[in-house]
């Protein structure tokens, strides 16, 4: 790269804000000074080199600042952090900014070559690596400690200083893309690629898998009608259902690969390469230097994190599996005592009151999934995990673990020790009814009722103001940084994956149970669009390759299901019948056929490719290039040594 970054200029005339900063009030002068100086300081003295001005209200400047930067230094920015955008041969390559005559759409003057989630994406790298250099604190609050290497808007946060960062809406944008996604009701398609441009691969990939899952269960639902309608207690007319449903989980999946390395090809994520993982924000320890980076940064003993693991959370999970079980039972007496009630009475009350146990319980679910939730959380936290990705992990698996025995331990007890599956279908339907219905209002509706509350009482204060309805920058920024936060896509995957649970351990049982799932997501795709739009802040875009450790859990739940539906195939009393001397070869024969359909499982995964043929090839061909560019810079620099 020929430019530098010390030929930046950190001033600009067409200033386009990108980011907000709030500060606390109250922030003292010289850590507001010290702060905006280091955002506009050049990158060669240890700054962001971005632009920074103070929104100015009616009220005068308050603690809120806009954050932009100019094209060049964007373009630079898309550089450092390895953008892969479209060349003119319709190939897809790492940006880089000596190259960008190559690539497609480009030109100096078309400022909008990155897309404005790309700019903030790029703004909050920056930010993010503003690093300390000799201070030892955060100027005016002595109590903050810092080091050589520490985040400052890491420390600000922590310390109270810095409340909150966030992207702006571009309300003009937002408003085609509103109309274009759930502005109207109709059949067709998600916009994937507009809402990747302005809410970044993760958010659209979420909403790719959530549409494509969707169209998945349809044929569930369409052969699960004319089950559920004609054959509801012939048992063994459910094997051709259930052997349909074992080995649609394993096509839906391996096609999902599929389809995901399009669209991330196609996003250019797919080509991204990992850069070495900063420690997360919340990870503490001695300051030492670390023996890959050679880096100064806190280092914290692998030994005590293993004992907090092993000692504290593993029994903690474990006592909380304890009383989920606990409450299970519970459950079932308050099922035997409807039960007995409705024997006493035998009334239109008393039959509505065999369903009354359920809907408590499912309602009890969800509390409990929301409490451990938060007591995960705090876990995982204390634990200190050093990188993003390990907590992301331990988290995962304490929620998924508890969250499946919550969710799934009543219905495996019903089928596989009380032997009931006239309990066990209208538990399945009570429990899958109850959990879509409590989720759409808690995730959704509630959310966005009390957005538009505040909304409304937002623009009567500003009707009362002035008579122009357009909201300025001022109005737009306030309003927006009183909007929730979206706290990623974990609850969201979380939701599908147990759907998916719901729709595929006991199939055979319940088979309308895909035909809910199907009227849940179609609500779901526009009640989801509708709180991205209009409920939370816009997120910061976050470049992914796929749905990572949602993956595996979507499988791990397939193979789960090929022997639950083996094990109640074998329970019925048609098949049964067929070996009337000896239970052992029922034994035998229904473990060699689940060996058997779990066998075709693997071996369909294994030869389904998780990239199309021509993705394969696009790949292979950019790492050859790359290697054919490499060995002649290797060589011209052999050839200028011997010349020396």
């Amino acid at each position: 790269m020929v430019e530098s970054w010390s030929f930046l200029d950190t001033a600009e005339s067409n200033f386009r804000p990108l980011v907000v900063i709030e500060l606390a009030k109250g922030t003292k002068e010289e850590t507001i000074e010290w702060f905006t100086k280091r955002i506009v300081d050049k990158k060669a003295n240890g700054g962001a080199q971005l632009l920074i001005k103070p929104l100015v209200t009616e009220n005068g400047v308050e603690n809120i600042y806009l954050v932009g930067a100019s094209h060049l230094r964007l373009l630079l920015g898309a550089e450092a952090v390895g953008l892969v955008k479209e060349c003119s041969d319709n190939s897809m390559r790492t940006f880089t900014y000596s190259s960008r005559k190559t690539f497609k759409h480009f030109a100096d003057d078309n400022h909008n070559f990155l897309t404005m989630a790309e700019c903030q994406y790029i703004i909050k790298h920056e930010l993010e690596n503003l690093r300390a250099k000799d201070e030892k604190m955060i100027p005016g609050y002595p109590q903050a400690k810092l080091y050589p290497g520490k985040s400052i808007v890491r420390r600000l946060l922590t310390s109270g200083v810095l409340v909150q960062i966030f992207p702006l809406h571009d309300r003009e944008e937002l408003k085609k893309l509103s109309h274009s996604w759930y502005g109207r009701v109709k059949i067709g398609y998600q916009p994937l690629d507009d809402i990747r441009c302005y809410f970044g691969e993760t958010i659209a990939l979420y909403f790719g898998f959530l549409e494509y899952f969707t169209f998945a269960l349809i044929p569930m639902a369409v052969i699960g009608i004319p089950y559920y309608m004609f054959a509801w207690e012939d048992y063994d007319k459910y094997v051709m259902f259930a052997t349909f449903n074992l080995l649609w989980s394993t096509v839906i999946l391996e096609v999902w690969k599929r389809m995901c390395a399009i669209l991330t090809y196609r996003w250019g994520t797919l080509l991204m390469k990992r850069q070495f993982e900063e420690p997360r924000p919340g990870f503490h320890g001695v300051l030492g230097i670390n023996p890959v980076t050679g880096r100064e940064e806190p280092m914290y003993s692998s030994i005590k994190r293993q004992l907090r693991i092993y000692l504290v959370s593993l029994p903690f999970v474990c006592l909380c599996l304890y009383f989920s079980l606990y409450v299970m039972m519970i459950y079932f007496d308050l099922e035997q005592w409807a039960l007995d009630y409705h024997k006493e009475n035998e009334s239109n009350f008393s039959s509505l009151m065999l369903y009354v146990p359920s809907i408590i319980y499912a309602v009890v679910i969800e509390i409990m999934n929301l409490i451990y939730r938060y007591a995960a959380e705090f876990l995982t936290s204390w634990e200190n995990h050093r990188l993003e990705s390990s907590y992301q992990n331990h988290l995962i698996l304490k929620v998924l673990v508890f969250n499946f025995l919550n969710c799934f331990a009543s219905l495996f007890y019903i089928a596989f020790v009380m032997f009931d599956m006239k309990l066990l279908r209208q538990s399945l339907a009570t429990l899958l009814i109850t959990s879509q219905i409590l989720n759409q209002f808690a995730e959704s509706l509630l959310p966005y009722w009390l957005q538009k509350r505040y909304n409304r009482r937002m623009k009567k204060r500003m009707c009362s103001k002035k008579t122009d309805m357009d909201l300025s920058l001022a109005d737009q920024v306030n309003m927006e940084k009183e909007m929730g936060t979206y706290l990623g896509t974990f609850d969201d995957y979380l939701e599908l994956f147990l759907q998916f649970g719901y729709v595929s351990l006991f199939s055979c049982v319940y088979p309308l149970a895909a035909v809910f799932a199907v009227l849940n997501n179609i609500t779901e795709i526009y009640s989801d669009a509708l709180k991205m739009c209009r409920v939370y802040k816009r997120p910061f875009a976050e470049p992914t390759a796929n749905i990572g450790v949602w993956q595996l859990a979507f499988e791990t739940m397939s193979v789960i299901s090929v022997v639950t539906n083996c094990i109640l195939i074998g329970m019925s009393p048609e098949v049964d019948a067929l070996f009337p001397d000896s239970k052992m070869d029922l034994v035998l024969t229904v473990a060699l056929v689940e060996h058997l359909l779990l066998a075709v499982k693997f071996i369909m995964a294994f030869v389904i490719p998780d990239k199309p043929r021509d993705i394969q090839m696009k790949l292979a061909k950019l790492e050859f290039e790359s290697l054919e560019a490499l060995k002649q810079q290797q060589m011209k620099l052999a050839a200028e040594s011997l010349q020396e």
